[in-house]
């Protein structure tokens, strides 16, 4: 049997794209080597998210008795909180093994190879389709240094079912930042070097150091502006060794965490087939197509956008470039996250970009503590930027460093996504009382 479409890899992506397209009526196989879900579902986004639950529940512990709550004796169980993850990560599992328990779609277990532009091996299986999308996600990347092989990665921390005492982050990314508000929330002692000036590179500079200071305060210790040189194995775990205003330093501590982004996944046979392969990933078009025209890649291999919900964007922009049919979605509006206490989202350009791009906007800002329901939370950290363009009205860039900012940027990723003006944000009646008021309010201010 040739089937219409082939997905190497079952994440998000992959498995979205191929109910969609059984949807439709394609035949689809769709090859997985580990585990339905990718790296998204059972070592990334789901697990940590499980475990940021349980770093805010004991954020508002630790808080409580700023709500008349006195909390005495209380312990961390850690091990509970790995097996509530691991029970949310394999519910999830099963939903997604129900979703390709379809007629159209043929899950096939084991590793992809391509023999040329229409066949794949898998394991011993050979595989025909019309179209195969490469969906095979990422690695974690290491930092070439003396000892880097001591360095956990974010699958290694995942993994562990008891808490090390002392914990240094190499990479103050949203990778990193995430481990260090969970580990610190449990009680670990946690230290952050970052190459960068400031933490989270991509995000808007003035609710990076937003999050930075509010960390710092919860005694996660932040180090930017520093280069990790090596790490060494000490009495007390190890030894980190970086350098910062051109000095030397040290830090000790139990366990190390390399955090210092990711590498694509090239399945083999890619290059050999004459699809171009860069230092960023496999090269693609505004269609997903690679230099073989019958071969597309989504998500995080392509390295175009390293997030869960571009690689499902890309996956329906592939779908529909098969199909021949036209295809709405802007892949220059998507929303980016931190799942930190408080949370950081954005969308859009940041007030610097907009600066080196010369272009004509205006900037305001609101803060949560004057937010009814962020006071009544007792979660009044943070605030909102919004930048908006002096000429159209329209909404250029939003950042939020704030509770809920997640679910918060979502108002404004749909007002841009629909090319709304700021004016017709400000018309829109927001209820009372509620948090995504705060964006009401700054955009007022235009």
């Amino acid at each position: 049997m040739k089937y219409d479409i082939l997905i190497i890899g079952a994440g998000p992506g992959g498995y979205e794209m191929a109910a969609e397209a059984a949807q439709h009526g394609l035949s689809v196989a769709i090859a997985e080597r580990d585990q339905l879900g990718g790296t998204c579902l059972n070592r990334g986004c789901i697990p940590t998210k499980a475990l940021c639950r349980n770093a805010e529940v004991l954020n508002l512990l630790h808080d409580a008795e700023a709500f008349g709550v006195s909390v005495q004796g209380m312990t961390v169980d850690y091990a509970k909180a790995v097996q509530r993850k691991d029970a949310v990560v394999s519910q999830l599992r099963d939903g997604i093994a129900m979703l390709m328990n379809h007629p159209q779609i043929t899950v096939l277990e084991g590793e992809a190879r391509f023999v040329d532009a229409h066949t794949v091996t898998v394991g011993e299986e050979q595989v025909e389709a019309e179209n195969i999308v490469i969906a095979t996600g990422s690695a974690p990347k290491a930092l070439p240094i003396e000892g880097a092989e001591h360095a956990m990665t974010s699958d290694d921390i995942l993994a562990m079912t008891t808490l090390p005492k002392s914990l240094c982050v190499i990479g103050g990314g949203v990778i990193g930042m995430e481990f260090a508000g969970i580990f610190s929330s449990f009680g670990v002692e946690v230290s952050v070097v970052e190459f960068c000036k400031e933490i989270l590179p991509p995000f808007d500079k003035d609710v990076a150091k937003r999050l930075r200071t509010v960390m710092g305060k919860r005694g996660v210790d932040i180090k930017v502006g520093a280069g990790v040189k090596a790490i060494a194995k000490s009495d007390a775990g190890y030894t980190v060794t970086y350098e910062a205003k051109g000095k030397e330093l040290a830090i000790e501590c139990e366990a190390v965490l390399m955090a210092v982004g990711r590498r694509p996944v090239i399945p083999e046979g890619v290059e050999a087939l004459g699809i171009e392969v860069s230092r960023r990933g496999i090269e693609v078009n505004e269609q997903m197509q690679t230099a073989v025209p019958s071969v597309y890649a989504i998500g995080d291999v392509n390295g175009r956008c390293m997030l869960a919900h571009a690689a499902s964007a890309h996956g329906t922009i592939a779908l529909h470039a098969i199909e021949g049919k036209p295809c709405s979605v802007k892949l220059h509006i998507v929303p980016s996250a931190v799942f930190t206490t408080p949370e950081m989202a954005m969308v859009g350009l940041t007030e610097e970009q907009c600066k080196a791009q010369e272009l004509d906007v205006t900037v305001k800002k609101g803060f949560f503590r004057s937010n009814g329901k962020a006071l009544a939370m007792g979660e009044t950290e943070g605030l909102v930027k919004l930048i908006v363009d002096n000429a159209s009205r329209q909404i250029l860039g939003c950042h939020i460093c704030g509770p809920h900012a997640a679910d918060l940027i979502q108002e404004v990723v749909m007002a841009m996504n629909a090319e709304a003006s700021i004016d017709a944000l400000v018309s829109s009646i927001h209820g009372h009382p509620t948090l995504g008021e705060v964006i009401l309010n700054v955009a007022r201010q235009f």
